[in-house]
């Protein structure tokens, strides 16, 4: 029953993708970091720059950071799941013909890209949430409004 070509061919190319799944991974921590000191910068000196800026401006900056910042919060966690999910295949495999250390490799793969994955979502969801409050608050003053009202 799974002894079919497509079988075969569908096994060769998830394994092909392990490796991209990891540099996709690594990217994206570097890119939350690169976002935790953008985001640093925007709390402390970069808003109050923006006070004198149009809202049309402030409105257009803030969607592109808070887009980057959701992009990341979302693709990070599926990326670590397809990084949990390729090496089980082999590592079970390896299981039913009793090589443990293949099993081991395998499964701690699986949880060191997991565990990546969710702290990177984790992180950037964070980030969205606050630039979201902050820019907010901005377009809230720039309008002449007060958001406590």
């Amino acid at each position: 029953m799974f002894d079919s070509i497509f079988i075969d061919l569908l096994h060769r190319v998830t394994g092909w993708l392990l490796e991209p799944v990891l540099v996709l991974l690594a990217i994206t921590v570097m890119l939350v970091v690169w976002e935790t000191g953008i985001a640093f910068g925007e709390r402390s000196i970069g808003l109050r720059g923006l006070k004198k800026a149009s809202p049309r401006g402030v409105e257009a900056l803030a969607r592109r950071r808070i887009d980057r910042a959701d992009l990341l919060a979302r693709s990070a966690p599926m990326l670590g799941l397809m990084g949990t999910l390729i090496p089980l295949g082999p590592g079970l495999s390896a299981l039913g013909e009793g090589d443990l250390e293949v099993l081991a490799t395998a499964v701690t793969v699986a949880f060191d890209t997991t565990v990546i994955g969710l702290l990177t979502g984790m992180v950037s969801f964070i980030i969205g949430r606050l630039r979201r409050r902050w820019y907010d608050e901005l377009l809230d003053e720039l309008e002449g409004t007060d958001a406590t009202a």
